[in-house]
């Protein structure tokens, strides 16, 4: 294993001198690229020097003990010894998940769409509850949000909502987020008490910075108009919203938060690019189809993942049946040990698919 986790190593000492060289720097793209790579590889590298460290303490100790006649000191060796081979198992563990196939847009920074679903207002409602969730648990890790486009109710609800997330490894914490996500709860607009069910959609892509495809202009109609707020008020007097409608997948992109125009269309190419990137993504063969089955998700809109339950006040994920019971904590942004369940067991998955 050690062998295994010196290439990792040596790969990443390599990248550690190309990335600081001015030609490497003066080439944008290949820097971007290597950058990527040199932080995907941190971990494991970081890994091997605390393995080889541990080994080399054990080769010592094992030494030290066959030359050792004093017998108490002997026994304190050997109590050494049985701690350090506890800890190099740990991190054998630990390097087995390390050594799984890595999701290459785990670092990236994501464009999260929320979508009021059946329900009517009641699901707009809770579309801006999650909204402000997510935006809460990025404020709780540093991370960067921007609204990029945003369609609103009277009442505070949201019809639709796009925004990015910048910050490090974003897409790792938030993939498994895509889905359906069902909300029990008597409405803030129902006046009987009645619990109700509505759901809303959520989507999450990972920002494209490249992309292995072509826009052609020919396949592209870019429209601008007034930004707007809910119920209408305009946010600005000037054109600056942006709208790209792309013809041979009948994908439509909108932005509209920046008063500059230029911006906006920037933006909406990004969201553009990100959204082709998931279409052709799903044009896929049978095989990784299967392969997908024996993952915690695979990111269809159209699967229900969670209930949010208020009168129980339970959060509970159908894929993993896991539940936590502080709901009020948990749409303020402590979302975290929720993540951390679905990527433990993602990671269990591969394990024992790795084993097969």
């Amino acid at each position: 294993m050690i062998n295994t986790t010196k290439k990792f190593k040596d790969r990443y000492d390599e990248l550690t001198e190309l990335i600081m060289k001015p030609e490497i720097i003066a080439d944008n793209k290949e820097w971007k690229k290597l950058v990527k790579e040199h932080n995907s590889l941190q971990e494991i590298a970081d890994m091997h020097d605390r393995f080889e460290k541990a080994l080399k303490e054990k080769e010592e100790i094992e030494k030290a003990i066959e030359t050792e006649t004093d017998a108490e000191m002997k026994k304190f060796m050997d109590e050494e010894l049985y701690s350090l081979n506890g800890k190099i198992i740990e991190m054998e563990e630990e390097i087995k998940i390390l050594l799984l196939p890595k999701d290459e847009n785990d670092s990236s920074n994501v464009i999260m769409e929320i979508r009021a679903a059946a329900g009517g207002e009641e699901s707009a409602l809770f579309g801006a509850v999650l909204f402000n969730m997510y935006r809460r648990y990025a404020e709780r890790n540093r991370w960067t949000v921007e609204v990029m486009d945003i369609n609103e109710t009277e009442l505070g609800g949201i019809k639709d909502c796009t925004f990015m997330i910048k910050g490090k490894n974003i897409y790792k914490n938030l993939k498994f987020e895509s889905g359906v996500h069902r909300v029990q709860r008597v409405p803030e607009t129902e006046s009987q008490g009645r619990v109700h069910t509505s759901t809303t959609t959520v989507a999450v892509l990972p920002e494209m910075e490249e992309v292995d495809f072509e826009i052609l202009d020919k396949d592209i109609k870019i429209d601008t108009y007034r930004a707007s707020g809910a119920g209408g008020q305009h946010i600005n007097k000037t054109d600056s919203a942006i709208r790209i409608t792309h013809f041979p997948t009948g994908i439509v992109v909108c932005c509209q938060d920046e008063r500059s125009q230029l911006k906006n269309k920037e933006r909406a190419f990004g969201v553009l690019k990100a959204k082709l990137h998931d279409y052709y993504q799903s044009q896929i063969d049978s095989e990784y189809k299967e392969n997908r089955k024996n993952q915690i998700g695979s990111g269809d809109r159209s699967e229900r993942i969670r209930t949010y339950n208020y009168p129980q006040g339970r959060i509970t994920d159908h894929r993993i049946n896991f539940s936590v019971y502080s709901i009020d904590a948990f749409l303020d942004g402590d979302i975290q040990d929720m993540i951390d369940e679905l990527l433990r067991q993602d990671q269990q998955l591969k394990l024992e698919q790795a084993g097969k």
